[in-house]
């Protein structure tokens, strides 16, 4: 009886629904219970606008899609046959190359100077990191505008120079002149991604490299590049992908002029579907997709394997 009396009474059974946020499995109750109707604007949205036009972007090709008929035909290779054979692809292609390796190198060139310029973690530096990463959020069509009027024969650069150079009528030096244009617009990333890359360089490497002597160019040139391969990966990969799908950039400042030699491969397929043609257009968009794939699969191959040889 003295047990009984002085035993403590049994805990009581949790009330209905209260688990403590956990069921069986270990799971908040909040993860599980979630309908997965909930996903379905936002798979309708993708749908919508992203499956389907690239879905149908592989059939189109294939037909006599133009504003000159109503009805849609398969004309097999017909498209790809006329935009060869009219010379569009091959000028274009070779203009779009030139224009992203150029691109991408002043776009490098630019973000790895202004890294190692401005590496120290100073108030001076911060702020000047801030003001060189303003053109990757200003539009690239008003960077392509602002530009235009800058290298008018009646602009600013030749009012400061006391000269009269059309800068944007020269066949040779204008596709320069606008991949150095958006190599600057996209510099502030690569800065970013290089300033990274160096903040993840350990320090103890530098040390070793001046006590054996090495000077600054020897200790980057074996120690501090070296490391920043991964971030060249990145950097590389996203300015080649990026500047062979231009279109704002160079329909502002010369709309693929003069002579047609920046009417890269975008432009080239903006004048065709402004014509009416529009299964040309999507036979160049398809070309489009497959040289991108067919250059960025095997360079992010090999800059990877220049990683892991380091």
């Amino acid at each position: 009886m003295a047990d009984t009396a002085t035993r403590t009474p049994d805990a009581a059974p949790p009330a209905p629904g209260r688990t403590g946020g956990k069921k069986a499995g270990g799971l908040p109750r909040a993860a599980v219970h979630h309908p997965w109707w909930f996903a379905l604007p936002a798979v309708a949205v993708f749908t919508a606008f992203f499956l389907v036009p690239n879905l149908l972007n592989f059939y189109y090709p294939f037909t006599d899609w133009s504003s000159y008929h109503p009805d849609i035909a398969f004309t097999g290779l017909d498209n790809f046959a006329t935009i060869m054979d009219d010379g569009s692809l091959p000028r274009s292609l070779r203009t779009t190359l030139v224009y992203a390796a150029l691109a991408a190198l002043f776009q490098n060139g630019f973000g790895l100077v202004l890294a190692l310029l401005l590496e120290q973690d100073t108030r001076f530096n911060r702020f000047f990191r801030a003001v060189f990463f303003l053109p990757v959020l200003i539009s690239a069509l008003a960077v392509g505008y602002v530009f235009r009027a800058l290298l008018d024969q009646d602009g600013a650069v030749n009012a400061a120079l006391g000269t009269d150079i059309p800068w944007l009528g020269s066949t040779t030096w204008t596709p320069v002149l606008v991949s150095a244009v958006h190599g600057w617009k996209w510099m502030g990333l690569a800065m970013l991604i290089y300033l990274a890359g160096l903040k993840g360089i350990p320090g103890e490497l530098q040390e070793a490299a001046k006590v054996d002597g090495a000077g600054p160019w020897r200790t980057f040139r074996s120690v501090r590049w070296p490391m920043l391969a991964p971030a060249l990966t990145f950097n590389v990969t996203t300015a080649l992908i990026g500047s062979m799908n231009t279109f704002d950039i160079v329909q502002a400042t010369t709309g693929g002029g003069p002579a047609a030699a920046t009417e890269v491969f975008n432009i080239s397929m903006f004048r065709i579907f402004g014509q009416g043609l529009y299964a040309q257009a999507s036979a160049m968009s398809l070309v489009l997709f497959l040289v991108v794939a067919a250059l960025a699969v095997p360079l992010v191959i090999g800059l990877r394997r220049r990683e892991r040889a380091l």
